[in-house]
């Protein structure tokens, strides 16, 4: 690859983090590798001419897939590979129903891991050549989910991830800075959208969101 890209390797783990830069640098001609450890700090250095994300799921600051989710909200245009060391088959399907362009087990190989990210830096995406096929009752649910969260405004989904971590409306509005009736008309517009009645409702179907963390997330 002789092309200069801008990466970012966003991951709490600083020696897989330091590893992953290394591979990078050594096998990206000209790739300029930035290193994120939460969420926060991301989000400081995320622009439209980055040309790659590399996001750990379970990096402070993100709430299961919502890391995925604002970054996409966000920067369309960006392509983002999730790397995780929860390899569960639904949670890899649900990664890329969320928007990934990629996504590689904490597991694989540096090789297999410098093909994923040549291959969606071309334009393409890359998954797990052993990833089982989806349930299809699931995958339904997760599509329709997705589109749901695309309709949301980044603000919208911003204020649906603040109701699941049981948030009142002033403690959102306070967190956010705005008003308490700002927040109130995000709820209606949020429950219209994802097709619920009842904040309860909407917490619920949220919960997709979420995900197990890996007991062991140590670099093999």
């Amino acid at each position: 690859m002789s092309n200069a890209y801008t990466i970012i390797v966003a991951d709490d783990h600083p020696l897989f983090r330091a590893a992953l830069t290394q591979a990078i640098g050594a096998q990206v001609d000209g790739a300029k590798v930035l290193e994120a450890e939460h969420l926060e700090h991301l989000e400081r250095q995320m622009h439209s001419e980055i040309d790659l994300v590399l996001l750990d799921l379970h990096m402070p600051g993100a709430n299961g897939f919502s890391g995925l989710i604002y970054l996409r909200n966000h920067f369309p245009s960006v392509p983002v590979i999730v790397i995780s060391g929860n390899e569960q088959a639904i949670v890899i399907h649900r990664a890329m129903h969320f928007g990934a362009a990629g996504f590689i087990p904490k597991s694989s190989s540096m090789s297999d891991i410098i093909e994923a990210i040549t291959e969606v830096l071309n334009g393409g995406q890359w998954v797990p050549a052993d990833l089982p096929a989806a349930n299809k009752e699931m995958d339904a649910q997760d599509s329709k989910f997705a589109g749901q969260l695309a309709s949301l405004t980044p603000q919208q989904f911003k204020v649906m991830v603040m109701l699941t971590e049981g948030l009142l409306n002033k403690q959102i509005a306070y967190e956010l800075s705005v008003s308490e009736a700002t927040i109130k008309a995000h709820v209606t517009a949020i429950l219209r959208k994802l097709g619920v009645y009842s904040r309860t409702q909407a917490v619920i179907l949220a919960g997709r969101l979420r995900i197990e963390h890996p007991q062991d997330e140590s670099v093999k």
